[in-house]
């Protein structure tokens, strides 16, 4: 484990794999550096990258520092980015996707960017999430009712059957969800007013000049299909692509070729 301090003191713990180019992986939710796919991720992509995980703030090893603000998880990413060499390529997952969206937009010196299914509401083949949802995160957390929000979020903004979400309280997992429920809240900061159901803001990421990769599974839900095309139609310098047969909790086999390919064409040039 290695750590980088961000602008406010916050310590952010990351890990280093293999060689070459750097490559940032930013977790969604519940999501530590940690996370099996992450190093499986790592490991698949280690002989021609050198791939960071991180602890994103609130996570695992890194610290916590309030008030909590957007701006201190990109100014964290930064703290990263800074500890190495090189053009830094980023890939987001899921809410990570629009955190690294947003540190694009902000400034963040990203070479080339992949973003895996952002949680995008853009069309009605689900509900959008309730205009209450940050504020009744926050009201379950502040009363110490961290697995009900977990098991909010669950099933208002993943959109996971209530039946499911009662099994999945006796699987081993359950307890790191909910030992990370507070960083549930900030996730919802990050993805905004994006599940809400209207078509993607054209003016927020209007700033992203750099070539980027939008994702999605053949296999995962509708709306979240539909969120990474809208992406990629929004964006000037985006490109689609559809993973067969995945679903948002994507193999790394079938990602990191992906990745490969994408983050490797000036290489190949």
């Amino acid at each position: 484990m290695q750590k980088a301090v961000s602008r406010d003191g916050t310590v952010i713990a990351y890990d280093r794999t293999g060689r070459g180019p750097a490559l940032v992986i930013v977790g969604g939710a519940f999501q530590v550096r940690e996370h099996p796919s992450w190093i499986r991720l790592a490991d698949l992509l280690g002989e021609q990258y050198t791939v960071v995980r991180y602890d994103r703030r609130g996570r695992g090893d890194s610290g916590d520092t309030a008030p909590y603000d957007v701006a201190r998880e990109v100014e964290d990413l930064a703290a990263v980015m800074a500890e190495l060499e090189g053009p830094v390529r980023v890939m987001g997952m899921s809410s990570g996707a629009v955190l690294a969206l947003e540190a694009a937009a902000r400034g963040l010196p990203i070479a080339e960017l992949a973003l895996y299914e952002p949680p995008f509401v853009v069309e009605d083949s689900r509900p959008p999430v309730p205009a209450d949802y940050i504020g009744r995160l926050d009201a379950l957390l502040a009363e110490g009712r961290r697995a009900e929000a977990v098991a909010y979020m669950l099933t208002t903004a993943v959109q996971v059957p209530a039946q499911h979400v009662e099994g999945m309280r006796e699987a081993p997992l359950w307890d790191h969800f909910v030992a990370v429920a507070h960083t549930l809240a900030y996730d919802a900061r990050v993805v905004g007013d994006t599940m809400e159901g209207r078509p993607l803001p054209a003016d927020r990421w209007a700033a992203v000049d750099i070539p980027v990769l939008a994702i999605g599974g053949g296999a995962s839900d509708t709306w979240l299909q539909a969120g990474a095309r809208a992406l990629a139609d929004l964006l000037p310098t985006a490109v689609h692509r559809t993973l067969e047969g995945q679903t948002h909790d994507v193999d790394p086999a079938a990602l990191a070729p992906a990745l490969a390919e994408f983050f490797g064409r000036d290489q190949a040039r």
